[in-house]
């Protein structure tokens, strides 16, 4: 299904997940070929005119790219929106997401609850451009308390990285589009619209690290953007201001989506390689096969760390104790998502016992992963921020793969054994 065969809204999410971009024909490839090509030709003068005023084509693979754009296509179907722009990774596709409708003066605000990186954008980079955030906690309370006439951005995580939060997405688009701003949500841990479709609930934006669950083998980065159908720009004056030359009355409904190609493919260059769209179109094929078991594992291995003696807390928002089941089940499907976290008096020697799951800072891997996140992936916030974000000394992130359930729980249940032998001897020693 090529531009010329648009995605068809009727079909299950796992049959576009492997129809999507792949045209029908004689001699056309059963799947998405890899387009290895730096530019593409003109017959005309009147031709390569058109193409640079419209961008509607090819013309320098920074800005499209065939096998990129059947990956857009793909994107686009499964999260049900209007748009999409692929980009090399996924802090890529938040910059230019926040950028897109923010410019110096203006004001974004967003839950703690977010990727250590991406607190990293909002607290040290964006000021640097004028542009100020207000980070709070993942209430619609404390969002509408933080708004701004300024504001222009709402941010959220769909699940929150770490601390397995959920964020009530139809209540922040309400108070967003109150004001006049857009809710953008980091889609990551809802799988490319497997989980959760934000845009069905009134987000105006999202966002996803490709390289999580879309790629799902940890072998390749990338990162996307997908604007829905109903977001309002009227009130935004980076689209409004400047009567008949202004984004809106040129560009039309098209405008936010124009402008983050415009910014993030076009100017800064933060263009996915076509090979690296070819990896993760075929791993979006078998997300759903993937992320389902993966989820099932996850709720399992976190009912079992609920009830182990030598583990303090879990944090998963499918467990019947947690305090994000009812959001969970407004807002998530086939699964509460495939990422925990849980505490341990003493993170070293667990994880330093571990045979089966590998200590890396990533997720969405067909292998189980786990990482210490106060010294890694939120390492440089201040400690304040750090436990807002739901992160401890003692914090756990595990990301769940593949792998036998009983495998993991072997693998989890001696390492904690051998965890709380080193803090009970620590003890005694002190």
């Amino acid at each position: 299904m090529s531009a010329e065969h648009p995605a068809d809204e009727t079909l299950g999410y796992e049959t576009q997940a492997v129809q999507v971009g792949i045209p029908r024909g004689l001699g056309d490839s059963v799947g998405i070929p890899i387009h290895q090509i730096a530019a593409f030709q003109f017959e005309t003068l009147e031709d390569g005119a058109s193409e640079f005023q419209l961008n509607s084509g090819y013309s320098y693979a920074r800005l499209q790219n065939p096998t990129v754009k059947a990956l857009e296509e793909r994107l686009t179907a499964l999260e049900g929106g209007a748009a999409t722009v692929a980009l090399s990774t996924g802090q890529a596709a938040t910059f230019t997401a926040i950028l897109s409708v923010c410019r110096a003066g203006d004001h974004v605000v967003a839950t703690t609850s977010l990727f250590g990186g991406s607190a990293g954008l909002l607290n040290n980079i964006l000021p640097l451009m004028g542009i100020t955030a207000t980070l709070v906690a993942n209430t619609p309370e404390a969002i509408r308390a933080a708004m701004q006439t300024n504001t222009r951005l709402v941010w959220a995580e769909t699940i929150g990285n770490p601390a397995a939060d959920v964020a009530d997405i139809a209540a922040y688009a309400d108070i967003a589009h109150a004001q006049g701003a857009v809710l953008g949500i980091d889609n990551t841990w809802g799988g490319v619209g497997y989980l959760c479709r934000p845009l069905e609930h009134g987000a105006d934006i999202v966002t996803h690290s490709l390289t999580k669950w879309a790629g799902g083998h940890g072998s390749v980065m990338g990162g996307s953007v997908t604007v829905g159908h109903r977001h309002d720009l009227s009130r935004n004056p980076i689209y409004a201001d400047g009567g008949d030359a202004s984004l809106l009355a040129t560009r039309g409904d098209s405008a936010l989506a124009w402008r983050q190609r415009w910014f993030g493919a076009h100017q800064l260059g933060m263009t996915l390689a076509p090979n690296s769209a070819f990896l993760i179109a075929q791993g979006l094929e078998t997300l759903s096969l993937r992320l389902s078991r993966e989820s099932q594992t996850a709720l399992s291995l976190a009912e079992y760390l609920e009830t182990h003696e030598a583990v303090g807390g879990v944090a998963y928002p499918g467990l019947a104790s947690s305090p994000y089941r009812a959001l969970a089940e407004k807002y998530l499907t086939g699964g509460s998502g495939a990422v925990l976290t849980f505490e341990v008096a003493e993170p070293a020697p667990f994880l330093a016992a571990l045979n089966v799951i590998r200590m890396a800072p990533n997720l969405g891997d067909t292998r189980t992963l786990v990482v210490h996140p106060w010294t890694t992936t939120h390492s440089r916030m201040p400690e304040a921020s750090r436990y807002a974000a739901g992160v401890t000394p003692r914090t756990i992130r595990m990301s769940v793969g593949v792998e036998s359930l009983g495998d993991l729980k072997r693998d989890l249940d001696q390492a904690l054994v051998a965890g709380r032998a080193a803090s009970q001897a620590g003890e005694l020693v002190r």
